[in-house]
């Protein structure tokens, strides 16, 4: 973070990104999430919703790094501000990228797939667990389904979904209970 009076552009955009951090953590994980511009007009709070506030920029040379970041900004400043009206988007990807985080600890061992159709059976099995993980469903308990497909009527094959698969086990502990 930049230093008070040693980079007083940067400091301003830094206290200025970090007021839409602090009301991004207090609405983050709630649902339906509610819309971080309506949370703005309900606390009263002024959000550096326009590009007026980092004409700054204009007073730095071109060659200077404060002024490419805040340029780079301000060359993408309608998709970086669609947070502020789209409550399906969050100020950051923190969440996306942990997800992807084993695949890519692991990446040295996946280019040993041994074919293609290996490297597609293996990118399939991530996704299941992936999407078991985002449903809160037990990757190594619902994996045990797969075992059933070969069985399982095509057209019912919907009932062996993480998510239907969750429910309908939750059924059977609370009907045994």
């Amino acid at each position: 973070m930049a230093n008070q009076g040693e980079a007083p552009i940067a400091s301003e955009a830094v206290r200025r990104i970090d007021m839409l951090f602090e009301i991004e953590r207090s609405i983050n994980g709630k649902r339906p999430r509610c819309g971080l511009a309506s949370v703005v007009n309900d606390r009263g709070r002024s959000l550096p919703n326009s590009k007026s506030g980092c004409a700054n920029s204009e007073r730095c040379s071109t060659n200077n790094d404060t002024a490419k970041t805040i340029n780079y900004g301000l060359n993408r400043w309608t998709p970086f501000t669609r947070f502020l009206t789209d409550d399906h988007v969050g100020l950051s990807n923190n969440a996306a990228e942990r997800a992807l985080r084993g695949i890519a600890i692991g990446r040295k061992n996946w280019t040993f797939a041994g074919s293609d159709t290996g490297s597609d059976r293996a990118a399939a099995i991530y996704t299941w667990i992936e999407t078991c993980k985002m449903n809160d469903v037990n990757p190594q308990a619902w994996l045990t389904v797969l075992a059933r497909l070969p069985d399982h009527p095509a057209s019912q094959v919907a009932e062996l979904l993480p998510w239907t698969w969750k429910a309908a086990q939750q059924s059977t502990t609370a009907a045994a209970a």
